[in-house]
């Protein structure tokens, strides 16, 4: 899910000072990022069962901010002024509505579906380039982005289930996930990490409030530990991805975003006791492997 400078989902992330390249390094803490990304999820879909969406949405950015003010006030006035505010807002809200749909989602769909629907964002990615830029697309990037779509199709129907509101708002979160990432990519030309990383958590902790008290229920005793777990998840994810592109590149971690749809299928699995079918299986295979080709070609031409 990562371009040149983005990271996940949603995932507020640019590269700036690298240190001299170390690719295992950088591989394993990646990894590590989008386990958090998949418990994120998990996380998401307990806490669920005792709260609302809003709430789940608001704790998962407030408690974000409450670890990056610090951090990005201490470098001063100039470490958070900037004169791209409409591009930070247009950031925070599609990550916003990505979360959003996939926390949605969750409550409807086994998590590793909804996941694995979310995070086809790549896939979408050729088709809003070319919108936006009227650039040409090289065929090879349409090649996989079809294998990708074919891989959706399996994962949507590997029983016969009809298309349901789960699915549609899951792949809503891929659409909107996908303008997070070209927003944070363009962001990236001149905004240094923790500038990101401050509006993003910012802004959608704002954006997160109305949403939060519009769909607000009493939150029991027992949902506290996870919700602040969901924050803690997700400020960790984050973390790992700055960290990550400090010992590499975009253009060589950037596949590992995908090992968030292994990590999500296998937390289904064990805890909810979703096991995939075969034909899901070849569907998750077919995601991954599209995705990466028109990654992969799609940086060789630009």
């Amino acid at each position: 899910m990562t371009d040149s400078g983005s990271a996940a989902a949603l995932p507020g992330t640019t590269s700036s000072g690298h240190r001299p390249e170390n690719l295992v390094l950088g591989a394993a803490l990646i990894t590590a990022a989008f386990f958090c990304v998949a418990l994120v999820g998990a996380l998401a879909k307990q806490s669920g069962t005792y709260t609302s969406t809003g709430v789940l949405l608001l704790f998962q950015n407030a408690i974000g901010l409450l670890f990056v003010v610090p951090v990005a006030l201490r470098g001063g006035r100039s470490t958070v002024a900037t004169g791209r505010f409409g591009m930070h807002v247009l950031r925070a809200a599609m990550g916003t509505a990505c979360w959003y749909a996939l926390f949605f989602a969750i409550t409807r769909i086994p998590l590793a579906d909804a996941t694995l629907l979310t995070y086809s964002a790549p896939l979408w990615m050729p088709f809003i380039a070319w919108a936006v830029t009227r650039q040409r697309v090289a065929g090879a990037t349409w090649i996989g982005a079809g294998i990708g779509f074919v891989g959706v199709i399996l994962v949507l129907q590997p029983q016969g289930h009809s298309f349901g509101l789960g699915s549609a708002s899951a792949l809503a979160g891929a659409l909107f996930l996908a303008l997070a990432m070209m927003s944070v990519r363009w962001l990236g030309a001149t905004e240094p990490v923790i500038r990101v990383l401050f509006y993003y958590f910012l802004l959608s902790t704002v954006i997160s409030v109305p949403i939060a008290l519009a769909d607000w229920e009493p939150i029991p005793r027992q949902a506290w530990v996870s919700l602040t777990a969901l924050g803690v998840a997700q400020l960790a994810s984050q973390t790992l991805i700055v960290v990550a592109y400090r010992y590499a590149s975009a253009e060589k971690i950037g596949p590992f975003i995908y090992s968030v749809i292994i990590f999500a299928a296998l937390v289904d699995w064990v805890v909810w006791n979703h096991r995939p079918s075969l034909v899901a299986g070849l569907g998750m295979a077919l995601v991954i492997g599209g995705g990466l080709v028109a990654v992969r070609v799609r940086r060789r031409s630009g």
